[in-house]
C-alpha cells in the first residue's frame, strides 16, 4: 500500500473509531449526550451546547469548528477531509436538516453564519470558498457549487482539464427557495429572496426578487421613493 495513502486512513482511525462507537447510538437514549462528550476530541472546536443526532457522517472532523446551539440531524454529512488549510466554520445556531451534504478538496473555507438554516437534502461544495452570512434560510434541495469545469480543449477529457473556483457569497437575511441552484462567482447581496427551482449564474443586488432560469430580478423589496 502506497505510504501516503496509509499515513491518511491511519490519521483518520480515532475519527473512525468514536463515529462507529457512538454514531449510531439512538436520540431517545443517551446518544447526543455521549456524541457531545466523545465528538470534541475529534473537532478543531466543538461548544458545549451541541446536538448531534445519530447516523451524521463526519470526515476530516478536525477542520470543523462547531458554535453552539448547533442542531446536525439524522443523515447529514460533514466533509472537511484534507489540509489543514481547509476549514468548515459552523457559526452560533445553526441548524443542518436531514440529507444535507457539506463538502470540499483542497484549500477551501466554507463558513455558514449564526441562525443560518439548511435544508434537507441542500448540497454546499467545493474546491472554492463558500460563505453564507447570518440568519440565512437554505430551502430544501438547493445546490450551491463554487467551482466549474474546464472544457475547452477538445483533446483532453473533461474531468482532467480542472476546475475554475471563484467561491460564492450569501449575504445576510437571504432566502433561497426550494431546488436553487448557485454557481461559482455568485454573490447575493444582502436581504434577497431567490425563487424555487432558479439557477443563479450572476450576482444579485442587495433586497432583490429574483426568479426564473437564469435566475433575474423581478423587484426589490425596498419600498419606491416617492417622487415630489
Amino acid at each position: 500500500m502506497n505510504k501516503q495513502i496509509f499515513s491518511k486512513r491511519m490519521e483518520r482511525l480515532p475519527e473512525f473509531l468514536l463515529t462507529s462507537l457512538f454514531g449510531w447510538q439512538p436520540t431517545i437514549l443517551f446518544g447526543p449526550q455521549l456524541r457531545l462528550l466523545t465528538y470534541r476530541l475529534m473537532f478543531s472546536k466543538m461548544s458545549w451546547k451541541v446536538f448531534i443526532h445519530n447516523n451524521v457522517d463526519l470526515i476530516g472532523a478536525k477542520n470543523i469548528e462547531i458554535g453552539k446551539n448547533v442542531y446536525i440531524f439524522k443523515g447529514a454529512r460533514l466533509d472537511a477531509r484534507g489540509p489543514k488549510n481547509n476549514k468548515l466554520s459552523l457559526g452560533d445556531g445553526v441548524a443542518i436538516e436531514r440529507n444535507a451534504e457539506i463538502g470540499f478538496l483542497d484549500d477551501t473555507h466554507i463558513q455558514i453564519g449564526n441562525e443560518t438554516f439548511i435544508g434537507p437534502g441542500v448540497c454546499i461544495g467545493g474546491p472554492g470558498d463558500i460563505k453564507i452570512g447570518n440568519r440565512c434560510l437554505i430551502a430544501a434541495h438547493t445546490g450551491i457549487i463554487s467551482n466549474n469545469h474546464k472544457f475547452s480543449d477538445l483533446s483532453i477529457a473533461i474531468k482532467d482539464q480542472g476546475v475554475t473556483r471563484k467561491g460564492i457569497t450569501i449575504e445576510d437575511d437571504c432566502w433561497l427557495g426550494h431546488g436553487v441552484t448557485v454557481l461559482d462567482g455568485v454573490t447575493i447581496g444582502t436581504g434577497s429572496v431567490i425563487g424555487a427551482g432558479a439557477v443563479v449564474t450572476k450576482s444579485i443586488p442587495p433586497f432583490s426578487v429574483a426568479v426564473g432560469t437564469p435566475a433575474r430580478v423581478i423587484k426589490s423589496r425596498k419600498p419606491q421613493a416617492v417622487g415630489v
